[in-house]
């Protein structure tokens, strides 16, 4: 079915982009499918990991090859060489268990283009913040590049949405991540400056009408003018909490100037901030600021390039910009307050020493029933936020502090998890969907009793807690499977 494009929207963006232009663009929108892409989790997927051969892609021309090489080659996303793949099609990644267990994460492949931002601007440890991060594309994008010593705040001001980034999040394992639910100007209260803050803020959508529909139907001038003052208003709020000098990366999946060029130059004429030039390959086939404005900015068009709708651009706050100001005893005030909120006489618990690997790195945070692995390079930095923010996942979540202490689901799919602590069961692939599914799942004759990991090709998925006659299957409700149709072989995205 061909898609109808709002007459207003054709309009503005003929205008801005030039007949030629928009019409590849609305050509590739109404005619062509958007490519579907992976971005491996470097700290998971073993050593070797590639597309599996019912995945393996064709070259961009459509031309088959039979030399391995040259097909690894057409599938890499360029801006992402390392782990941004394209598929020749999009599987079901429901059904394969290594999407659950965060060996990949399945993004368009335009998003990953702050892989290649992080790498060429950020080459020190930072304490970064993803300011709209769900679903957590560009979050776990960041973290996988990010220098070692990083710390990344994941945030998302949408309490629902804010539940499915803290899922991806423990999915993707790596410890040096705060998820957070709240709103921009919240940061100013818990008194956390930033080196970097990415604000890929709500838009219009128009990045997303090859692929959604229902963005095609929910457009307007209305939601163009009101999401450009959103957006404004976001940065705004935000800006005090960016340091002196540090980057601001600012993005959108729309395409209009409102929202984009006009939005960045507003922050950098009237906040005084600095434009940073990437490097990049014409090849990509990026586009370049469509404005008088001659600052840079990297958009990214169906058509062109391969990939969905995006917008960004990156800026360097001055120098000498005002920012907030933090008190000294702040730090000691946030202590007494995360210890009024604790049961016990202290927020620092005793984690087991052999549950994690490098235990001594880590002190034990009490929220609620739940203890936290805290890594203690940053530990002083979670508890001057905390107080002020909605935390709903921090470090490793060991486990649900019960009569004994419940290993947690983020404990299994932490790459810190010492693994030869526990007995380890490994599923096959029928047992595994039952297993996701929430069902129940037999255990092999002599299994130890007690908290046993369970693993699928020897990778972690959760727990079951073997009782003798039956084992109690322990992975989250909410993450469960819900389909009923479960296929009966596995068609895997990835091997090694």
């Amino acid at each position: 079915m061909t898609k109808i494009l709002p007459e207003e929207f054709i309009q503005q963006t003929q205008e801005l982009m030039g007949e030629e232009m928009f019409a590849q663009l609305s050509d590739a929108i109404c005619h062509s499918e958007p490519p579907t892409s992976i971005r491996l989790n470097r700290f998971k997927a073993p050593q070797g990991t590639h597309l599996a051969d019912n995945s393996n892609t064709d070259a961009e021309a459509e031309v088959k090859t039979h030399n391995e090489s040259e097909k690894t080659a057409a599938s890499i996303v360029p801006w992402c060489p390392d782990y941004g793949r394209y598929l020749t099609e999009r599987p079901n990644f429901t059904f394969d268990p290594l999407f659950h267990a965060g060996l990949y994460y399945a993004q368009e492949a335009s998003s990953m283009f702050v892989d290649l931002v992080v790498r060429q601007l950020i080459h020190e440890p930072v304490v970064m913040l993803d300011l709209c991060a769900a679903p957590g594309g560009k979050s776990t994008a960041v973290r996988n590049v990010l220098p070692d010593g990083s710390l990344l705040f994941s945030n998302e001001p949408m309490r629902t949405r804010a539940q499915i980034l803290a899922e991806n999040m423990q999915k993707f394992g790596h410890p040096d991540v705060i998820v957070t639910n709240n709103y921009p100007k919240d940061f100013q209260k818990a008194g956390v400056l930033f080196d970097v803050i990415l604000a890929d803020v709500p838009c219009s959508g128009e990045g997303m009408f090859r692929k959604d529909d229902g963005a095609i139907s929910e457009w307007s001038i209305d939601n163009v003018n009101n999401c450009s003052s959103l957006q404004r208003s976001i940065i705004e709020d935000i800006w005090p909490c960016l340091k002196p000098g540090g980057l601001l990366i600012y993005s959108t999946c729309t395409f209009n100037k409102l929202e984009d060029e006009l939005n960045a130059a507003h922050i950098i004429y009237m906040k005084g901030a600095e434009p940073v030039e990437l490097d990049i390959d014409e090849a990509w086939g990026i586009t370049g600021n469509l404005t008088h404005h001659n600052f840079p900015v990297y958009r990214f068009l169906p058509g062109k390039t391969r990939g969905e709708g995006l917008f960004l651009t990156v800026m360097r706050k001055n120098e000498d910009a005002e920012t907030l100001d933090i008190k000294s005893d702040r730090y000691n005030k946030s202590r007494k307050k995360i210890k009024g909120k604790s049961r016990g006489n202290s927020p620092y618990l005793h984690i087991p020493q052999d549950w994690i690997n490098h235990p001594e790195s880590y002190q034990g945070a009490r929220i609620g029933d739940h203890l936290y692995a805290i890594s203690e390079s940053w530990s002083n930095i979670f508890d001057s936020a905390s107080p002020n923010l909605k935390v709903l996942h921090a470090g490793i979540e060991i486990g649900t502090i019960k009569a004994s202490l419940i290993p947690a689901q983020s404990l299994a799919l932490s790459i810190d998890l010492s693994r030869q602590t526990f007995p380890q069961v490994e599923l096959n692939y029928t047992d595994t969907l039952r297993y996701l599914r929430k069902e129940a799942v037999n255990l092999p004759e002599g299994t130890p009793r007690g908290y046993v990991l369970v693993t699928y090709r020897g990778i972690p998925l959760g727990w079951e807690k073997n009782i003798g006659n039956r084992a109690n299957n322990l992975y989250p409700q909410e993450w469960k499977i819900k389909s009923s149709h479960v296929p009966e072989t596995d068609k895997p995205v990835i091997t090694w």
